[in-house]
């Protein structure tokens, strides 16, 4: 079986969302799955070329094993958003002490 990967916009059926959460040894990538954000190590050469930490991906799955891994670019986004509002919030209220 063909492994799909990169962002080819199509909407996939029975997908999960993950985060990379961090490359480990350089050659390990490890992934928050789901809801529950479990953790799957896969090899960093399964993922799509030049994914970096804290992107979101769409991933399909048969038990442990990766069948495919696509970028997530809009949830991607709103994550980084959501994380610059919330770091702002924390130097603003560093900055007025009360």
């Amino acid at each position: 079986m063909e492994r799909e990967t990169g962002d080819t916009g199509e909407q996939r059926e029975g997908w999960e969302p993950a985060v990379l959460d961090r490359f480990v040894d350089g050659h390990w990538a490890v992934l928050l799955v789901g809801p529950a954000e479990a953790e799957r190590v896969v090899p960093r050469s399964e993922l799509p070329a030049g994914v970096g930490e804290g992107a979101w991906l769409r991933t399909g799955w048969d038990g442990d094993r990766l069948l495919w891994a696509e970028v997530d670019p809009e949830a991607t986004r709103l994550a980084r958003e959501r994380i610059a509002a919330k770091l702002a919030r924390l130097r603003q209220r560093g900055r007025n002490p009360g």
